[in-house]
């Protein structure tokens, strides 16, 4: 299902960041490769580990080497992720595309993501896009991640806005279920961890979509570049 962007009442866009904005997997894999190196763990491959990023770092650390574990190989994975984050990041597709042209429409615009919060704003400040930005909030910068309603009404709050004026762009099934926790539409992409059958199986999202392209298309009405048309 695909339902279009209602200007009249909507004016908030909460976007996800890894697998939505920016592609970070290679640092992320990079990393999770170090902290089990050192601790003397077998090293996950890349499809892997990018097929099980989701939730937080610390669910998928578990999920990788177990609960208890992750204590242990947090320590090494911010020691190599600290070093690589600006070099091994790339903007997605229709990122800044999508950002710039919402904000020149007058949306209020924020990235709410599970990434640490001070990692999160150094990537957005990296490729100047805090300037499309009211907030950039995410992991340690409250108690709460997503999908916790506590942590959807933080940024709601944060922005001066209710769930009736908001929305959410995200590529999981757990950016879903931070917007069904407060009953706003959550549109989702297909460029991170899972695709549009996968999304499709396991969410009821108001929409769907291969690329930020195409949902600026279809639910916001952006005029795509020219070398996106084929999209």
């Amino acid at each position: 299902m695909s339902l279009a962007f209602n200007d009249s009442t909507m004016q908030t866009v909460l976007f996800d960041l890894d697998g939505t904005l920016i592609d970070h997997f290679t640092a992320i894999h990079t990393s999770i490769a170090y902290a089990q190196t050192s601790l003397g763990l077998p090293v996950s491959d890349y499809a892997l580990v990018r097929a099980t990023v989701g939730g937080s770092l610390p669910v998928t650390l578990e999920r990788l080497i177990g609960s208890e574990k992750v204590e242990a190989a947090l320590p090494y994975f911010h020691e190599h992720f600290n070093k690589v984050m600006l070099k091994e990041v790339n903007l997605l597709p229709g990122a800044e595309w999508i950002l710039k042209s919402l904000h020149a429409k007058g949306y209020q615009l924020a990235v709410f993501t599970n990434k640490f919060g001070d990692h999160a704003r150094a990537v957005i400040e990296h490729y100047k896009l805090d300037r499309y930005l009211m907030a950039t909030v995410g992991t340690n910068d409250t108690p709460y991640r997503k999908p916790n309603a506590a942590f959807t009404d933080h940024i709601l709050n944060l922005l001066e806005t209710t769930p009736q004026h908001s929305f959410l762009v995200g590529d999981s099934p757990f950016d879903f279920q931070a917007a069904q926790v407060r009953n706003f539409p959550a549109y989702l992409v297909a460029t991170g961890s899972h695709t549009v059958e996968e999304l499709s199986k396991s969410t009821q999202a108001h929409g769907i979509y291969e690329n930020l392209y195409q949902l600026g298309s279809s639910v916001f009405k952006l005029e795509t570049p020219q070398a996106t048309h084929s999209l």
